[in-house]
């Protein structure tokens, strides 16, 4: 009875990190002697305004919702590299903005934070003008670790490039086989090789995945599908130059009516307008009325 409660405290306890949850943004249910609204205190305080000051900005700042797992830091920090990569090969270069009297300074670049699912999701609640129940639909009860993008500005280019980069920093991971799932069944529940001797432990190869669930932009939560949308835009200075286009077309074309009819050929035209409303507006003559 001792070895046997001996073992038992021997055995690893499972740490609180591996558990998991999802983002929620319901209310939560109160609680005999709790106060409502929750109050947070000291590091969860500060979380909790580090998101709703993430939150605030997307009106300028668009942020992406991601979805992580099997991630160490060092892969963290590469999926972080990889993305200002990309951030910086859209960014208009300063050699073509010529000469400056004003410092140069660095372009501002994406910023990704991990964040704790029920300190961001009470963000969320407290986040004004957002539907919470398309948060609801764009986290789909998704359990697990989050973490969010947080871009400069709303560039479809620069949004275009980082969902490519991660894309390819992250690829997906490829659904195994039925006999991958056979070969790892047998290997847990076989035989070792070598009774009595202890197992020699290998580490474990970790395969990190990533999976955009949407994005929040000016208060509005936009899916997947509609994000690749939105980065196959033109720019705004694009779309500016054609609104421009779409209100000077028809001042030019009057501009060169009226230029092909300057001189003696504005009086021509003006009189052959003359004459033709003159026709529509006499009547028929016996000679033009067909014969009964």
């Amino acid at each position: 009875m001792q070895s046997i409660c001996q073992t038992t405290r021997r055995l690893p306890r499972i740490p609180s990190s591996t558990r998991s949850y999802a983002i929620s943004v319901k209310e939560p249910k109160p609680l005999p002697n709790k106060k409502m609204p929750r109050v947070f205190k000291d590091k969860k305080a500060f979380q909790y305004n580090w998101y709703s000051r993430i939150l605030n900005a997307n009106a300028t700042s668009p942020i992406l919702i991601l979805h992580h797992d099997d991630f160490t830091a060092r892969r963290l920090l590469k999926l972080r590299s990889d993305i200002a990569d990309a951030a910086l090969k859209v960014q208009p270069s300063l050699a073509s903005l010529g000469p400056s009297p004003l410092p140069v300074t660095r372009p501002s670049l994406p910023t990704l934070t991990v964040v704790r699912t029920s300190i961001f999701g009470a963000a969320l609640r407290g986040l004004e003008g957002i539907n919470l129940a398309e948060v609801e639909t764009m986290i789909n009860n998704q359990k697990g670790r989050f973490a969010v993008l947080t871009l400069p500005s709303l560039h479809p280019p620069l949004l275009n490039a980082i969902l490519r980069a991660m894309d390819r920093s992250v690829p997906v991971k490829k659904p195994k086989t039925e006999e991958e799932i056979k070969q790892e069944l047998a290997e847990k529940s076989g035989d070792p090789a070598q009774p009595g001797k202890r197992i020699k432990r290998v580490r474990q190869v970790r395969i990190p995945e990533l999976k955009l669930m949407g994005a929040i932009i000016e208060n509005r939560v936009f899916l997947p599908p509609n994000l690749q949308e939105v980065s196959k835009l033109p720019t705004l200075d694009t779309l500016r130059a054609q609104i421009v286009g779409l209100l000077s077309g028809p001042s030019a074309e009057l501009a060169a009516v009226l230029g092909a009819a300057s001189g003696g050929r504005l009086a021509r035209t003006l009189e052959g307008l003359k004459k033709g409303l003159e026709a529509e507006d006499s009547p028929p003559s016996d000679a033009d009325t067909p014969p009964a």
